[in-house]
């Protein structure tokens, strides 16, 4: 008689088992993740085939290689139990679907969520990412978008389609700057989801620098597309700062808007800023372990020297002390250096340090931002999970959106078409 043995999507990353797929091992798990999500609506039949083929095929693995015997069925349910108790479930009663590409770490997620959203299909190709992205909302995200094998998971329907895009460079020289235009680049697989699923609604986001992108061609050819090749109402886009939106962080991004031509959509107005002014001292963590994020005298003189050396030339890492009462710049993660992420850190003036970092310690008590402190500047809830090192959180918390803004945005867009 066959005997069930516990097992969870982790349990399916054996070395021994993925050599047998043909496809990824984190392509197999997204179309698990992503049945078991949609296992109790209608868009079960998008990966239920599939999705059932991959837990057989682990199966016949444990039984032929390691000689164990699982029940499917039990097997399901056990996997069924990990993704919806985690801490950013589906809403019971959604009222719209949307799909979240290039997730990152679901801030997307958590503001569509928040206004009743279900998330019918993600993508993000990091891997690091992906482990955030599935403690927190129980869903493995499919890998490269470019890929036909990937598109074809995405539900034929679905209201809205979110993208925090990378800026790419068209090649449009003696082009009208069209659809074909954009081929080879990520923002062209973001138009062909479009096109071919026709979304009521998109909310694309991007760096406030895709204004003069390639002297202002690109956002040029990318309002084009949406406008004229895809048939979609774009108001203006706007630079909507995240400092505005209750987070104390001077994050300005680029959001478009737009709605597809059968709605009758004339007019948008963007979310105007909340009266709430917030500063460090509200996101503050009252304890933070002085051996890991407290620097030396040291080191911050080598960090001024630095900053000395590199002043004005583009290049080096940079950092400022941010007061209690302050906001920080907008939070980066790139340049030279895996302590990139120093860049803004914060003096403690009622802390004096007795352990020794790196020889002799500063008085003043500055120390770098901690990874929590990171995601409350971009808005995300102490219950999210930080699974990861801290040198990946903070390039994670750094390339993510600000919830608050997207959420205001986003519900804006709500009101035109529910």
């Amino acid at each position: 008689m066959k005997t069930i043995e516990k097992i969870s999507i982790d349990e399916l990353d054996g070395k021994r088992f993925k050599i047998r797929l043909v496809e990824p091992i984190e392509e197999k798990k997204a179309i698990l993740t992503h049945y078991l999500h949609n296992i109790k609506n209608v868009n079960e039949h998008e990966y239920q085939k599939d999705a059932l083929q991959f837990l057989n095929e682990y199966v016949v693995y444990k039984e032929q290689e390691e000689n164990v015997s699982i029940v499917a069925e039990q097997a399901l349910q056990q996997l069924l139990f990990e993704v919806e108790n985690v801490p950013f479930p589906t809403p019971k009663n959604y009222t719209f679907k949307f799909i979240d590409l290039f997730a990152g770490i679901g801030g997307f997620r958590i503001a569509m969520q928040n206004l009743g959203g279900k998330c019918v299909f993600t993508s993000e190709w990091d891997k690091e990412a992906q482990k955030t992205y599935k403690v927190n909302f129980g869903e493995v995200p499919f890998g490269d978008i470019t890929k036909p094998y990937v598109k074809k998971f995405i539900p034929e329907k679905f209201d809205v389609l979110c993208a925090g895009f990378p800026c790419q460079a068209f090649s449009i020289a003696g082009k009208r700057g069209g659809f074909d235009d954009t081929r080879g680049t990520l923002f062209f697989d973001v138009a062909e989801i479009i096109k071919n699923h026709q979304p009521k609604a998109i909310f694309l986001e991007n760096v406030k620098g895709l204004r003069s992108h390639d002297k202002g061609k690109t956002l040029e050819t990318i309002l084009n597309v949406l406008r004229n090749d895809l048939n979609y109402f774009v108001p203006e886009p706007q630079i909507i700062n995240a400092k505005d939106f209750g987070v104390p962080q001077h994050r300005e991004r680029i959001y478009i808007v737009g709605f597809h031509k059968s709605l009758g959509i004339e007019s948008f107005e963007y979310p105007k800023p909340i009266e709430k002014k917030v500063t460090f001292a509200n996101i503050k963590e009252k304890t933070v372990p002085p051996t890991k994020y407290f620097l030396s005298t040291q080191y911050i003189q080598t960090l001024v020297n630095h900053k000395a050396r590199h002043e004005g030339k583009g290049n080096g890492f940079g950092y400022a002390i941010i007061p209690d009462d302050g906001i920080a710049n907008a939070i980066v993660v790139g340049g030279m250096g895996r302590e990139r992420n120093l860049v803004f850190d914060h003096r403690i003036t009622d802390f004096t340090p007795t352990t020794h970092i790196k020889g002799t310690v500063n008085r003043d008590g500055i120390r770098k931002m901690t990874p929590r402190e990171w995601a409350r500047l971009q808005g995300f809830p102490d219950k999210y999970i930080i699974p990861v090192s801290d040198a990946s959180a903070y390039k994670q918390f750094g390339n993510s959106v600000a919830v608050p803004a997207i959420q205001a945005t986003a519900e804006q867009i709500l009101k035109l078409i529910l």
